[in-house]
């Protein structure tokens, strides 16, 4: 047997368990925090993307191709990326403001929370925390999507 197909079965073995126990270790998380499952799929899609990545880049290191072609076709990426987020810069810092939030925000769901606005007030209760919204609940069962971004922005009080 080829030892490059022993590597190759051994970086996707390795892969699986790693993402097995990430999985693990944020439902382990989401129950301890009483985190909703929302909050916690975009962090695992993050996670997972981020091993997958690096999987694939195990594998074309195994199988030896070319690092001139790797670097030509990484820096293309790259480019069309770079391009793609600075277009959508607002979409980026909603993810990373939802990262935030779900790592340092002292604000939990369910909670009733009021945002303090120069022009006026907004208060609800914390229904979900989202990859790009929070959403509150006011006392009229309207639903306020703020972004998240202009979440971590404005002043928050907790009402207890």
């Amino acid at each position: 047997m080829d030892i490059r197909i022993l590597e190759t079965i051994i970086a996707v073995a390795f892969f699986l368990i790693l993402r097995f126990l990430t999985e693990r270790l944020l439902a382990k998380v989401q129950k301890k925090y009483e985190y909703s499952k929302y909050r916690i799929r975009p962090i695992l899609k993050f996670i997972n993307l981020l091993f997958f990545t690096t999987l694939v880049i195990a594998i074309v290191a195994i199988w030896g191709v070319e690092q001139t072609n790797i670097l030509t076709f990484i820096t293309s990426a790259l480019t069309v990326v770079g391009i793609a987020l600075v277009a959508q810069w607002s979409i980026l810092s909603n993810i990373s403001s939802a990262i935030i939030i779900f790592i340092s925000h002292p604000v939990k769901l369910g909670e009733s929370i009021t945002i303090i606005d120069k022009e006026f007030d907004i208060k609800g209760q914390v229904s979900d925390i989202g990859l790009f919204y929070v959403i509150l609940k006011t006392d009229a069962n309207e639903k306020i999507m703020i972004p998240n971004n202009i979440f971590l922005q404005k002043a928050t009080k907790i009402n207890l």
